[in-house]
């Protein structure tokens, strides 16, 4: 009876140590599962984060580099394996560039005051050989799961880079993207200067408000590669027929506008209508096609039709209108009798 009773009390310890090793098992592979996930996620982070166009750099709380990814080893000069465990003023130096004594450094900033911070102005980073390089950035705190600030994370890039951006911006807000002509708004500006200066020295300025005969059929039917062809090909004609002082617009779609400034006498603008009329009656080869086209040409004077850079577009228009009706492939100077006539 007492040796069943050990047997029996003997299985019991075996189960217990057999549920035990299993759930340090369950346990160990779990640890293990989430070890890989940690991992998998921290290469998914490295990836992107080197990726990116900026330079990212994070510290610890003593303001030591914990991360270089390679923008940022790129721009600093150093590589992550020296920087690592370095100061962030040792990797990142930062100086003013009108005393030339050390900036302050954001990820500092970030840390004490527990916010977003940016470069200071008139800074510099020196990189890892002396060299200068001039970069515009921003410095955040890092907070762990309870919201406590455990270091920052430096994003920074070459100011050339947003030089050359803002550049293309402009560029893209005053030019046509397809023929690199003025666009209407950059016309303006150009208009309302001819104005003064015509103003000022007692000349003439005139407006030539240009649209393509049937250009919707051509691009309808031959399909919009070939209208887009056709667009740059009228562009390069006009500026050909003008001078390198006047200016030609792309007002939108199959309208051009060419601002004539200062011209003494007014059968000068109806000299080079003529002259655009004649260029663009010779056939052109866009694409695979050989087309003839024609234009509608309206002509409109400061001051005679207009004071401003507004009335002078309008009556320019309405002169076109009348080409048109008239038969296109001409050129009509504005009349106010025009306003009065369908």
């Amino acid at each position: 009876m007492d040796k069943n009773v050990m047997l029996y009390g003997g299985h019991q310890n075996n189960n217990a140590q057999t549920t035990e090793n299993d759930a340090e098992q369950v346990a160990d592979e779990r640890l293990r599962s989430v070890e890989n996930a940690l991992q998998v996620e921290r290469g998914w982070a490295k990836a992107t984060l080197n990726s990116i166009g900026d330079a990212v750099l994070t510290t610890d709380l003593s303001a030591r580099v914990t991360y270089l990814n390679r923008v940022a080893e790129a721009l600093t000069g150093w590589a992550s394996a020296e920087a690592l465990g370095k100061s962030i003023d040792q990797v990142l130096k930062l100086i003013n560039i009108r005393t030339n004594e050390p900036a302050p450094n954001p990820a500092l900033r970030a840390i004490e005051e527990n916010r977003t911070v940016g470069l200071a102005l008139d800074c510099v980073l020196i990189r890892q050989d002396g060299s200068q390089l001039e970069i515009e950035d921003s410095a955040a705190p890092i907070h762990d799961s309870h919201g406590v600030t455990v270091g920052a994370v430096i994003v920074f890039h070459d100011a050339k880079h947003s030089l050359t951006r803002a550049e293309q911006l402009a560029y893209q807000a005053h030019y046509d993207a397809l023929t690199k002509l003025p666009n209407r708004f950059l016309f303006a500006e150009h208009l309302a200067r001819a104005i003064r200066l015509a103003k000022r020295h007692d000349h003439y300025v005139a407006l030539l408000y240009l649209d393509i005969d049937n250009f919707k059929c051509i691009n309808d039917s031959l399909g919009h590669a070939v209208g887009d062809s056709l667009l740059q090909f009228v562009a390069t004609c006009l500026v050909e027929c003008v001078r390198d002082t006047d200016c030609v617009c792309r007002q939108g779609g199959d309208e051009f506008i060419v601002l004539l400034s200062e011209i003494e006498k007014l059968t000068d603008a109806a000299r080079v209508a003529e002259k655009i009329l004649r260029a663009l009656a010779m056939p052109c080869n866009v694409g695979h096609y050989e087309l003839g086209i024609s234009v509608s040409i309206g002509i409109s004077f400061y001051p005679d039709h207009g004071l401003n850079e507004y009335s002078l577009l309008e009556n320019a228009d309405t002169a076109m209108y009348r080409a048109k009706k008239s038969g296109r492939n001409q050129c009509q100077v504005f009349s106010h009798d025009m306003n009065n006539k369908n």
